[in-house]
């Protein structure tokens, strides 16, 4: 990965990831973040990765910066969950007591599948 330095905050370049990616970040810590956040929606549906450049291999600019941005996938998905849409059945009554409490259904399934699957 490759940080430019800009005016104000740095511009980020990941040559490994489709051909090219970039996102910016208002100062090197942020950078940094906005680079994992990246990578991470660029390779959540993939398990085939790219093979990263080795750092040398990267040519910069005089005052760019080459770096290694770590992120754990799994963490990843586990934090930015994607969401699907799923048909249930339930009795018509917890239904209509439900939309008079003004209940969020996803929410409460999702609250209960935790639960039940203890993660």
């Amino acid at each position: 990965m490759v940080l430019h330095p800009e005016d104000e905050g740095y511009s980020v370049e990941i040559p490994d990831i489709d051909n090219g990616t970039w996102t910016q970040g208002e100062d090197l810590k942020d950078a940094l973040l906005r680079a994992q956040d990246v990578i991470g929606a660029m390779l959540e549906d993939k398990s085939d990765y790219p093979k990263p450049s080795e750092l040398e291999d990267i040519t910069v600019k005089d005052n760019d910066i080459k770096t290694i941005v770590y992120i754990d996938m799994e963490e990843y998905r586990k934090n930015n969950p994607k969401t699907v849409r799923k048909s249930v059945t339930v009795p018509e009554q917890l239904v209509v007591l439900g939309k008079k409490q003004k209940l969020n259904f996803s929410a409460i399934l999702t609250e209960a599948l935790k639960n039940k699957l203890e993660v």
